[in-house]
């Protein structure tokens, strides 16, 4: 075999591995025309590589925004170095279907982009090459575990019966909002509240219907806060509330429009009609406050006098009178 044969051989094995790889592949002059479009390219597209030969490659592809690319091709051409995108930057360069069973959720065909200078004899680039690897499995992968974690912090941070923070995370909020008080001394509140007589509903009616009182009480809560309030179950028919950049007499306004809200309405469970009652105790942060639990003490205070007072009732803790 002559020099010339083995040598044409090479180039044709070469040509033959370049259009058949897994990758798309781009060529591109400096007017941003193609020049080598491989099978991977055709196959996805549905273009046939005489159908894009010299055609400009924003005509063939109006998905890619022009003067973003041209910016990114731009310091190729001058620093005659590689540039990349990925997917996490911009899902994909081409608009792509995606054909993996596994990943049949994805819509398109997330891809990983890499700019590669083409030099001519004399040393310039004079074309681009355009690499574009299929990275659909590993992104929707990638965000189907990020979408999982966020389900699963979610989870950790909720009471499953009420929907309420659970009490671990509704304590990590207190004490956020306590180290934001040291710092900016505004005003915040906290609110406790349990259900009068509630082990009585569950001796006569069962822990079912309790549990159904216990979602009634949740969803009031939840109509009655704001979107700052934190609401947060705190234990078994006991609830809190977070009420910041409130002052004592504003949170007494709340707390009563709870308090007459729950006592205004009935409890249904199949042909059983129930109405139960609240008692609620108040504490306004200050100074002689040393801590988040001293807080929610205070708030305790006031609730068990709110019960011994008898019931149904909203107490608030006596602030310190400053000499």
């Amino acid at each position: 075999m002559s020099l010339q044969t083995s040598q044409l051989n090479e180039l044709h094995w070469l040509m033959e591995m370049l259009h058949n790889i897994d990758v798309g592949l781009v060529v591109l002059d400096k007017e941003y025309k193609v020049q080598i479009f491989n099978g991977f390219m055709e196959n996805h597209s549905g273009l046939l590589p005489r159908e894009v030969k010299d055609k400009s490659l924003f005509k063939l592809f109006d998905e890619i925004p022009q003067d973003w690319f041209e910016r990114k091709a731009e310091s190729v051409f001058l620093l005659k170095n590689k540039a990349f995108t990925i997917w996490e930057q911009r899902p994909y360069l081409f608009k792509f279907n995606s054909y993996r069973p596994v990943t049949g959720s994805s819509d398109f065909m997330y891809q990983n982009t890499t700019f590669i200078p083409l030099m001519s004899s004399t040393g310039e680039v004079s074309h681009l090459c355009l690499l574009v690897y299929d990275v659909t499995d590993n992104a929707v992968h990638k965000k189907s575990l990020g979408k999982a974690n966020e389900e699963l912090a979610i989870l950790s941070q909720t009471d499953g019966l009420t929907k309420l923070f659970n009490r671990s995370h509704w304590e990590s909020c207190l004490q956020a909002e306590y180290k934001r008080w040291i710092r900016s001394q505004h005003s915040s509140s906290l609110v406790i509240l349990d259900i009068d007589h509630f082990k009585k509903v569950n001796d006569t009616y069962g822990h079912v219907v309790g549990d159904e009182i216990i979602r009634h009480l949740s969803n009031l809560i939840q109509n009655h806060v704001r979107e700052t309030d934190i609401p947060g179950r705190y234990g078994s028919e006991e609830f809190v509330v977070l009420l910041p950049d409130t002052p004592l007499k504003s949170a007494y306004v709340f707390a009563e429009r709870l308090r007459k809200a729950v006592e205004a309405s009935i409890t249904q469970y199949n042909d059983i009609d129930l109405k139960y009652t609240i008692s609620m105790g108040i504490a306004e942060i200050e100074p002689v406050i040393r801590s988040h639990k001293a807080w929610i003490e205070c708030a305790d205070s006031a609730l068990y006098h709110a019960k011994k007072s008898g019931r149904n009732k909203v107490n608030m803790h006596p602030k310190s009178v400053k000499s």
